[in-house]
C-alpha cells in the first residue's frame, strides 16, 4: 500500500467514526479505491454493521467497518451521484458515473441490490485513461498468436472468447478490432455497457429492459451494412442463431461466452440446440483466457524443487511432454535443460502480496478437420479437448507452466487458479 492510499484510509476511518460529512466519506471511498488500483468496491450491510471491501486481482480485502445507521445516507449519496431513484429500495438498480478522479477520467458502474438488512452497493471501475493494448502485447505468443491472427483475417466466421468475468475477454476483442479498424471496413459493436470508446468503430449499448437485446441489435446491425460485428455476450439461443446466420452471410463476428474452456464452449452451444453442422461451418476459433497474478519482480526468489509438491511436478512433466516441441523451442527451450521456478516472499513494492500486476494466459482452439467430425457426432468436451491437444493446441495449463518457466508467475499460483476454476 502506498502512503497516499494508507493516509486516505486513515482519514476515511476517522470520518466514519465521527459520523460526519457523508459526501466526503463517499468521495474518500472512491479515491482510496482508485489509488489502490482496485477493480470493485463492495459496501455490504450485515446484521450489526456495514463492511467495506475492495477487490484487486480477484481477491477481496476488507478495508473497514462502520455503524449501520450511516448506511442509508451513504447509499442515498451514491444514488444521487449515479442518478438512481433515492426512494426506491425494493428492486435492484444500476447506472454509471463518469468522473475525473486523481486526474484520471473513469467510469464507475453502480449497482444496488436489496438485502435482508438494507441495500448492498457494488461499484466497478473502468479507467478511460488507459489505452487499449495491441494484440501482440497481451502475452499471446507463438502458435496462439498465429492462430488468432489467421482467424481474424478471414472475411467471415465467428471468433469467441470465453472464461469468467474480469479475465480480459473484452480487452482481447477490442485489441482485435483495433487491428482491423481501417477506413474501408465498417465495424459495429453491441455492448452492455460500452466499456471503451474507439474512434472509427460504431458502438451501441443494448437496453434489454426496453427490448433492445443483443439478438435484436444484431438484426438491426445487419441492416447497417457492417463488415464486422462485435456482440458483447452470447447469452441465449436466439443471439447465437443470429450470429451464426450473420457469419454465414459474409460477416466477421466477435463475441464472448461464459465457459470454463475452449472445448466446453462447443458443448455450451450444442446445449442451446444449435444444429451441429452449423458450428464448424461458422466458427473460426475459440479463445479461452485468464488473467493470473504476476510475480513481484522485486522480491521473487528461486524455489527449491524440494518445496514443490511431488504431484505438482508430475503434472508439470506431463503437460510439458505433450507440448509441441516448436513451441517449447521458441519460448523456453534453454530453460528446460535446467528448469527453475520462482516464488515471491513479499515486500513493500508488492504490499506483501507476493504478486504485482497480471499475466494473460491463453488457450486457442482451431476448428480442425478432426474437431469438426467430433462436433458433428456430438462428442463430449473432454474428447474434443483431448483431440485438440493432439492437434497441437496449447492448453491453458501448458501456457501457465510456460509462463512459470519464464518466471512470470509461480507454480503455486498456476494450480491455485486451476483448482479454483475447476472446483
Amino acid at each position: 500500500m502506498t502512503n497516499t492510499y494508507k493516509s486516505i484510509i486513515e482519514e476515511l476511518k476517522e470520518l466514519v467514526y465521527k459520523w460526519d460529512d457523508i459526501p466526503l466519506i463517499c468521495d474518500k471511498m472512491i479515491l482510496a479505491w482508485v489509488l489502490w488500483d482496485a477493480s470493485d468496491i463492495h459496501i455490504e450491510p450485515l446484521s450489526s454493521y456495514v463492511r467495506l471491501r475492495y477487490r484487486r486481482d480477484w481477491d477481496l480485502s476488507e478495508i473497514l467497518e462502520y455503524q449501520s445507521f450511516l448506511h442509508q445516507w451513504i447509499v442515498a449519496r451514491f444514488k444521487i451521484m449515479s442518478d438512481l431513484k433515492i426512494d426506491e429500495s425494493r428492486i435492484p438498480q444500476d447506472w454509471r458515473i463518469s468522473n475525473t478522479i486523481w486526474w484520471k477520467p473513469v467510469d464507475l458502474r453502480v449497482s444496488t441490490l436489496p438485502t435482508v438488512h438494507w441495500e448492498k452497493v457494488v461499484m466497478r471501475i473502468v479507467d478511460k485513461s488507459k489505452e487499449i493494448p495491441k494484440l501482440e502485447s497481451l502475452w499471446i505468443e507463438w502458435k496462439n498468436l498465429e492462430i488468432i491472427k489467421h482467424a481474424i483475417s478471414q472475411p467471415n466466421g465467428i471468433i469467441l472468447t470465453s472464461w469468467p468475468t474480469w479475465s480480459g475477454k473484452s480487452t482481447t476483442l477490442y485489441s482485435s478490432l483495433i487491428m482491423l479498424n481501417k477506413p474501408d471496413v465498417n465495424i459495429m459493436t453491441l455492448e452492455d455497457p460500452v466499456e471503451n470508446q474507439v474512434d472509427g468503430i460504431n458502438q451501441s449499448q443494448v437496453h434489454p429492459d426496453i427490448g433492445y437485446t443483443f439478438a435484436y441489435g444484431i438484426r438491426t446491425a445487419l441492416r447497417q451494412d457492417p463488415d464486422i460485428i462485435m456482440v458483447g455476450e452470447m447469452r441465449d439461443k436466439e443471439t447465437v442463431d443470429i450470429a451464426i446466420e450473420a457469419s454465414l452471410t459474409w460477416h466477421l463476428v466477435f463475441s464472448t461466452i461464459h465457459t470454463n474452456s475452449a472445448a466446453e464452449t462447443i458443448t455450451r452451444i450444442l446445449n442451446m440446440w444449435v444444429q451441429p453442422f452449423l458450428i464448424p461451418a461458422s466458427l473460426n476459433a475459440i479463445i479461452a483466457q485468464r488473467l493470473i497474478k504476476r510475480l513481484c519482480p522485486y522480491c521473487k526468489q528461486i524455489t527449491s524443487m524440494k518445496d514443490i509438491w511431488e504431484q505438482t511436478l508430475t503434472n508439470v512433466k506431463k503437460a510439458i511432454s505433450i507440448t509441441p516441441k516448436d513451441e517449447l523451442i521458441a519460448r523456453v527451450w534453454a530453460k528446460l535443460k535446467k528448469p527453475v521456478f520462482y516464488k515471491a516472499v513479499g515486500c513493500d513494492k508488492c504490499e506483501d502480496s507476493w504478486y504485482k500486476w497480471r499475466v494473460w494466459i491463453y488457450e486457442v482452439l482451431q476448428i480442425s478437420s478432426w474437431v469438426k467430425e467430433m462436433i458433428l457426432s456430438w462428442q463430449s468436451a473432454f474428447n474434443i479437448n483431448k483431440q485438440a491437444i493432439k492437434d497441437w493446441m496449447i492448453s491453458l495449463e501448458q501456457d501457465w507452466i510456460i509462463k512459470a518457466l519464464n518466471w512470470e508467475t509461480s507454480l503455486e499460483e498456476v494450480y491455485r487458479v486451476a483448482k479454483t476454476q475447476n472446483g
